[in-house]
């Protein structure tokens, strides 16, 4: 049986960690997760079937006039007849298959796999003893975060999952302003439940009405559940746990969290967007976007294959492999981890461009891989004429490089020049690496003893003066990134 709020409490009482950002604050961000660099995240569930718009169906079906409204009258009758919860028997994941999906995780270069556990819509991806809307005992009838869970961690990856369930509060509220099949009376343990009538404003973290204190409860007991069923080596909240009437709830479940990673012998970690915990308690998220310059403290972005949506759906909007792998080189140098998101069909296969792109990042990490794995921000983060945005949702277009946009990392006694474009003429110019007359004006200083390019036989032959270190090697003909290793002395 899952453990019970008033079980928590009491737990947390006699734990290191108490439900105060005074206490929580005292915990240091895993080791394994700053140098692993980049993951997987998933979104797969009910949601995947109607594979139109985005996650957001279960949401925009109701929203009338919506685009989702329409397909889903035309194509399924209105949503008095046909709602949301009647596409849980389509969604029965008869493909799936967790140690195809560990196998393709591993080949793509990621060292850890988060799965989102429970989505906005309350379809929870696990075998839960809280609800019989599960994929335990409804849909699929497997315990899909239990069986992938396995297979990764097998294959020496590190297992995470994601809770979204904060949003559900409201995340249906909009069926009730038609005659749909989401009414009164809502009832714990209701698919459905609460669906509160008023939208909050997303903006105001003070937004009323609060959700109501047993849902606020369920939320803590349902997270707190997958802690203890799958002990998830970090764990990811969407937004809206900014609000205030969460604070208090999630201040309980990030002590409950990591007071159990410490009763079980190894490091947690939660997730979190839009300064939702305390700075220090947690890795701070941004979603779909980056920092311009390094940050001294480490941090994760996260962000899809696909610009218009985190699930499967049939209009897909595809990023190229090289540019996602370009993105990774940004992130990591600027002291970050990159989740990038795959969102399977409803049958549990993959689309093909999905698997084309994870292949061609792992075929690039096992080349370039020492130049992201277990590295360090060096004392420049980039060089370059082409400036990075900064903040959330700016990957909506790719961002044009030049050959001498380079992203720098240090690692094995080397420093990582990575030449986010390959020079047409072969000429390498690294400014950052330059000489000066001057001992006390900053500039590279060091003694450099090779100069190689990953993947490429033999050193090169170079020059290091005022200008930075330069040499031509001509002949790479590639639309990825080129890595310039630079060892010294």
């Amino acid at each position: 049986m899952s453990i019970k709020y008033e079980e928590i409490l009491k737990y947390n009482e006699k734990g290191k960690y108490r439900g105060e950002w005074d206490s929580l604050t005292g915990y240091t961000i895993p080791e394994w997760f700053c140098g692993a660099k980049f993951g997987i995240f998933i979104h797969w569930g009910v949601f995947s079937v109607p594979a139109f718009g985005n996650e957001w169906y279960s949401r925009n079906m109701y929203v009338q006039g919506s685009p989702e409204f329409e397909h889903h009258v035309k194509t399924y009758g209105p949503q008095k007849k046909f709602g949301y919860k009647d596409f849980i028997p389509m969604f029965k994941a008869e493909k799936f298959d967790p140690e195809y999906w560990a196998e393709v995780f591993a080949q793509s270069g990621a060292k850890y796999v988060v799965p989102v556990a429970e989505h906005h819509d309350g379809f929870q991806m696990y075998e839960s003893d809280l609800s019989e809307f599960c994929a335990g005992k409804m849909g699929p009838k497997r315990d899909v975060i239990g069986e992938l869970k396995k297979s990764v961690e097998k294959r020496g990856l590190v297992f995470g999952a994601s809770t979204h369930r904060a949003e559900h509060a409201w995340f249906m509220g909009v069926g009730k302003e038609f005659d749909s099949d989401i009414h009164e009376p809502l009832k714990r343990g209701d698919f459905y439940w609460p669906s509160e009538e008023t939208q909050p404003d997303f903006q105001d973290l003070h937004a009323k009405p609060d959700p109501p204190e047993e849902f606020l409860i369920d939320w803590v007991e349902r997270t707190c559940e997958i802690v203890d069923k799958y002990s998830p080596r970090i764990l990811y909240f969407d937004w809206w746990i900014e609000h205030e009437a969460y604070k208090p709830y999630l201040r309980t479940i990030m002590a409950y969290y990591y007071n159990r990673g410490l009763e079980r012998g190894f490091p947690t970690s939660v997730c979190y967007k839009h300064d939702a915990c305390a700075f220090g308690s947690a890795v701070v998220d941004v979603e779909r976007g980056k920092f311009a310059e390094a940050k001294p403290y480490h941090w994760q972005t996260d962000t899809a294959i696909a610009r218009n949506s985190w699930c499967y759906t049939d209009s897909l909007i595809y990023k190229s492999s090289d540019e996602i792998i370009r993105y990774l080189a940004d992130v990591v140098a600027k002291n970050g981890n990159l989740l990038l998101n795959v969102g399977p069909k409803a049958d549990g296969t993959f689309a093909g461009e999905d698997l084309s792109i994870l292949l061609d990042i792992g075929e690039w990490l096992k080349l370039n891989g020492e130049a992201i794995y277990d590295t360090k921000a060096w004392r420049y983060a980039e060089e370059g004429p082409t400036k990075e945005e900064e903040g959330q949702f700016c990957d909506g277009s790719a961002t044009e490089y030049t050959s001498k946009d380079i992203r720098f990392t240090a690692g094995n006694g080397a420093i990582y020049a990575i030449v986010l474009k390959a020079p047409e003429d072969g000429k390498f110019v690294i400014k950052s690496v330059s000489k000066s007359a001057d001992p006390w004006k900053p500039a590279f200083h060091g003694l450099i003893k090779r100069v190689s390019i990953l993947g490429q036989k033999g050193e090169e032959e170079f020059e290091v003066d005022e200008n930075g270190l330069t040499f031509t090697h001509k002949g790479i003909r590639t639309k990825f990134p080129v890595v310039v290793k630079i060892e010294t002395e």
